[in-house]
């Protein structure tokens, strides 16, 4: 019997600086990246694979690294959502969503795009906070993307990081 979802509040703050020029949103951080304090903290996940090859990098380990990769490349990080009653992991089973106040970003970086990571992040941006690209996930649930195909999708952020 799976346990009855409960309110989560989002456990850490975006990543920007007034460099940033590209916001990526997410829906709400996964368990895994709920425990380890930071986005895309399972390791599973492809967000970090597919920006270290769209940018010939190595793929960056640990919060800080991740931290400094996403500012050195004038990306900026965050979930749509500040709290939400969620089971475990699942973007579909999202109720009572409260949004995040994006203005410390808009006001504090040039964004020339917002892009979601995944429809419901789109979805739930749209709603509440601003128009967004639809990205497809690099959740380890979206198994029919590969991530060679991820990589392709994804390499429409970079002209609005080039220059």
């Amino acid at each position: 019997m799976k346990a009855d979802p409960e309110r989560n509040v989002h456990p850490f703050a975006p990543v920007f600086d007034s460099a940033s020029r590209v916001l990526i949103v997410g829906t709400f951080p996964s368990v895994i990246s709920r425990r380890r304090n930071f986005y895309y903290g399972n390791p599973r996940n492809r967000f970090y694979q597919v920006l270290a090859a769209l940018f010939h990098a190595p793929v960056p380990g640990g919060v800080e690294a991740k931290k400094q990769f996403l500012l050195d490349h004038h990306i900026a990080v965050f979930d749509v959502l500040e709290s939400c009653v969620i089971r475990g992991s699942s973007d579909a089973s999202i109720r009572e969503a409260c949004p995040n106040d994006f203005s410390p970003i808009f006001n504090g970086a040039e964004i020339a795009c917002t892009f979601a990571n995944g429809r419901t992040a789109q979805q739930l941006c749209e709603r509440y906070v601003t128009p967004a690209v639809y990205l497809p996930s690099t959740s380890p649930a979206n198994a029919s993307y590969s991530l060679e195909r991820l990589i392709d999708a994804w390499s429409v952020i970079v002209p609005y990081l080039e220059g």
